[in-house]
C-alpha cells in the first residue's frame, strides 16, 4: 500500500530532465477526498519549450536506424516490470479501482508493449521490373501528442507511446489532470531510454489539453476520453489538419438471449458491466435479455452483486472502488435521481461507505423505458439498466439505435446465431461470450460517435505514420 504519511511530489519528464515545473496542483484519494500529493501544472510557457525540444529531437530520432528505436523501445516493459507493485500502489491511491485490478492494468500493459515493440514497418513493393522501381513504407507524422484519460491511466497512456516512437515519431503524453501520478511515476522509471525530448511526459490542469491540442509543432493526436471532448478536440484539430485517433464513448449493448446458461452468464455479464466501477468505455452499459428467461436473469444478476463489496481499492476484499471524481460521482447520481422521479423499478440497489468518497453502490435498473436518460446515455459508473426484448431484429434494431458504436456481447449457445448477429452490430468490437478482451495483435476503434481510427495490430503503426511511395526510373 501507499505510504499516505509520505505524499506523493511528482516530477515531469521534459527535455531529458525530471523538472519540478513552474506551479503545482493537488491530487486527490477518491475513497477519501483526501491530498495524496501533487504534480506539475504544466505552464503555457513550459508547453512550447517542451513542444520545440520534441520538434528539435525529431529528426535524429526519425534518421535512427530502426534496430536503434527498437532496442529503446523494447525497454518500457521491465522497467515497469521491476516495479508493478510501487506503481499499482500509486494507481489505486488517484484512481480508486482496487489494488489487484490495479496490478493487473499495468500487467496487461506489459502484454501489450512487449508486442508492440515486434511490430515490422511494412514496405509494398508495387511495381519492379527492368523500367522501374516502386516501393511504398511507412513514414513518421513528427511530434505526436498523446492524451489519456483518467480510468485507465497507466495502460491507456502508455499503450499509445511504443508503435509513435517505434515507428520514428517523437511523443508527448499529456494524462489527466485527475490522475498524473503513476504515469508520471512509470516516465521517471523510464526517462533514460531514449535521447532527450524524444519522449516527454507533461502534467497539469484542464487548461493543458486545449493547449496541446491547438499546438502548433503537434502533428497527431491521439486522444482516449468522452464523445464531447474528442469534438473539441477535433475543432482544435482542424486549423493544421493535425491526423487524429480518437477513441471515444461508448453505449455498449450486451444481448442475452434465451438458450444461455443463467447464473454462469449473469457472473460473466455482472463484470463486463461493473469491473473498474463501469468505469470502462466498452463495459456493458445497457442489458437486452430475452423475455423467456429475463426474470431468472435479473434474479441471478441481483444475487452476484450482493456478494461485492463496495470501497476503498486499497481496502482487503473491495471488489468496487469509487468513482474516480467529483464531477462523474455528480453526474451518475443525477442519473439515478432522474430514474427515481421518473418512477423507474430498481432490482438491486447495493450499500457503499459512507463519508468524503466518492461512492456509488452497486445499482441495477429493472426494465427502465427505452427512452430513458439511464438507458439513452452512457453511466460511466457502478449502474446498469436491464431491458426485455423478445425477437431478434427486435434486438438488434434497439442495439444500434444509439449515437455510439464502440462495442458490443453477445451471449447465446447458437454460434451460428452470434455469428450472425454479430454482422449486423454497429459497433468496432463485438464479443461473443466474453467481454472487455482487447488484443495487441486485433484493431481497436469504434463506430459512429465513438470514435476516429484505430488503434492496435497493424492499426497501431498505421495511425503513427502515413504511406510515402517512391518511385525510381531504371536504365
Amino acid at each position: 500500500m501507499l505510504d499516505q504519511a509520505a505524499p506523493l511530489q511528482a516530477k515531469m519528464l521534459t527535455h531529458g530532465a525530471l523538472t519540478d515545473g513552474s506551479a503545482r496542483m493537488e491530487v486527490l484519494n477518491p475513497a477519501t477526498a483526501a491530498v495524496i500529493g501533487d504534480a506539475p501544472r504544466c505552464s503555457k510557457e513550459e508547453l512550447d519549450a517542451v513542444m520545440d525540444a520534441a520538434r528539435a529531437a525529431y529528426p535524429a530520432w526519425r534518421d535512427a536506424p530502426e534496430a536503434v528505436r527498437r532496442e529503446a523501445v523494447s525497454g518500457l516493459a521491465p522497467r515497469i516490470e521491476a516495479h508493478l507493485g510501487e506503481i499499482a500502489a500509486i494507481l489505486t491511491a488517484e484512481q480508486g479501482k482496487p489494488l489487484a485490478m490495479a496490478k493487473g492494468e499495468i500487467l496487461s500493459l506489459l502484454n501489450f508493449l512487449k508486442a508492440q515493440a515486434k511490430i515490422e514497418l511494412p514496405v509494398v513493393v508495387n511495381e519492379d521490373h527492368d523500367k522501374r522501381v516502386s516501393k511504398t513504407w511507412r513514414v513518421p507524422l513528427g511530434v505526436v501528442a498523446a492524451i489519456s484519460p483518467w480510468n485507465f491511466p497507466v495502460m491507456l497512456a502508455w499503450w499509445k507511446i511504443a508503435p509513435a516512437l517505434l515507428a520514428g515519431n517523437v511523443v508527448v503524453l499529456k494524462p489527466a489532470p485527475q490522475t498524473p501520478l503513476a504515469a508520471l511515476k512509470v516516465a521517471e522509471l523510464v526517462a533514460d531510454l531514449f535521447p532527450a525530448g524524444v519522449l516527454q511526459v507533461i502534467s497539469g490542469g484542464d487548461e493543458l489539453g486545449p493547449w496541446v491540442t491547438a499546438h502548433p509543432q503537434v502533428d497527431k493526436i491521439s486522444f482516449t476520453g468522452s464523445t464531447a471532448t474528442g469534438r473539441r478536440v477535433m475543432d482544435s484539430a482542424a486549423p493544421s489538419l493535425k491526423r487524429l485517433t480518437l477513441e471515444l464513448g461508448g453505449n455498449d449493448p450486451a444481448i442475452v438471449f434465451d438458450d444461455v446458461n443463467v447464473k454462469k452468464t449473469a457472473a460473466k455479464l455482472f463484470w463486463a458491466a461493473f469491473s473498474n466501477s463501469g468505469q470502462i468505455c466498452i463495459a456493458a452499459k445497457r442489458v437486452y435479455v430475452q423475455r423467456g428467461i429475463y426474470d431468472a436473469f435479473r434474479d441471478a444478476l441481483a444475487e452476484v452483486a450482493a456478494q461485492v463489496k463496495v470501497g476503498d481499492g486499497a481496502e482487503e476484499g473491495t471488489l468496487v472502488g469509487p468513482i474516480q471524481n467529483r464531477t462523474q460521482f455528480d453526474r451518475v447520481n443525477e442519473l439515478l435521481a432522474d430514474s427515481r422521479a421518473a418512477g423507474h423499478q430498481f432490482a438491486f440497489e447495493g450499500e457503499a461507505p459512507q463519508g468524503p468518497g466518492y461512492f456509488i453502490p452497486v445499482t441495477i435498473l429493472d426494465n427502465p423505458p427505452e427512452d430513458s436518460r439511464i438507458v439513452r446515455e452512457e453511466q460511466f459508473g457502478p449502474v446498469l439498466p436491464l431491458l426485455v426484448f423478445d425477437d431478434e431484429d427486435e434486438v438488434i434494431a434497439r442495439a444500434n439505435d444509439t449515437e455510439y458504436g464502440l462495442g458490443a456481447t453477445i451471449w447465446t449457445d447458437d454460434l451460428d446465431k452470434a455469428e450472425r448477429v454479430s454482422r449486423r452490430i454497429e459497433a468496432g468490437t463485438v464479443w461473443i461470450n466474453e467481454a472487455i478482451y482487447l488484443s495487441p495483435d486485433a484493431a481497436f476503434g469504434g463506430r459512429k460517435q465513438s470514435g476516429l481510427g484505430a488503434e492496435h495490430g497493424e492499426d497501431a503503426i498505421m495511425a503513427v505514420t502515413e504511406p510515402q511511395t517512391v518511385v525510381m526510373r531504371r536504365g
